[in-house]
């Protein structure tokens, strides 16, 4: 039997069928317009910021004309006088009658942290004893230190700043640092002056 005259036939009929009706319609819709708002929208986050000018800003206040927070461990007034000279030493000056170029905001707290302490003071050893036939022989064996990890939990004083471009509120820098707390009056004032220089340490970025 020859299968040819059958393969030709299904040929013929697999075209026959290409040629039918197509039930998909390539279609073309219109795109709807535009928001009438539109062309006046300006998305900023699809900018990068330009760099910064931090040499302009010379004069700082206080944010919403508000003494930073204090704490059991320093008043406003004390905390405000350190921040104060703190951003004397990196060139800005209180503003006193002109606006300011920066606002700023500042708050002191207490934090517990827990702390890790590895020592290595306790040596591990001992002395052996083996027999050799009818002989034997003795002696001590090497010694070795053990560590050990103790953890405490200790009373941190944490400075958190905060710097506001007074132009537009916007944001432009901000920074916080710890410092251990001491037991003494005078030794928490030295911890809150060593927390703020070293928040300030990074002012202005490079």
């Amino acid at each position: 039997m020859s299968y040819r005259p059958v393969a030709a036939s299904l040929i013929c009929l697999a075209l026959v069928g290409c040629q039918g009706s197509n039930p998909y319609v390539a279609s073309a819709l219109p795109i709807p317009p535009a928001p009438a708002h539109a062309a006046n929208t300006f998305d900023a986050s699809a900018y990068p910021e330009a760099n910064r000018d931090y040499a302009h800003y010379r004069s700082w206040s206080w944010r919403n004309g508000q003494l930073p927070d204090g704490s059991s461990i320093a008043d406003p007034a004390q905390l405000a006088e350190a921040v104060s000279n703190a951003l004397d030493q990196h060139g800005l000056r209180p503003s006193r009658e002109q606006p300011a170029d920066l606002q700023v905001s500042a708050s002191l707290s207490v934090e517990k942290r827990l702390r890790q302490v590895r020592e290595d003071d306790y040596p591990y050893g001992g002395y052996g004893y083996s027999g050799y036939g009818y002989g034997h022989h003795g002696g001590y064996g090497m010694y070795t230190s053990v560590p050990i990890v103790r953890t405490y939990e200790i009373e941190v004083l944490v400075v958190r700043l905060h710097l506001f471009d007074a132009s537009n509120g916007q944001a432009v820098w901000s920074a916080s640092a710890e410092a251990a707390n001491p037991s003494s009056e005078r030794g928490r004032a030295d911890a809150v002056r060593s927390a703020i220089n070293k928040a300030l340490e990074g002012y202005p970025p490079s």
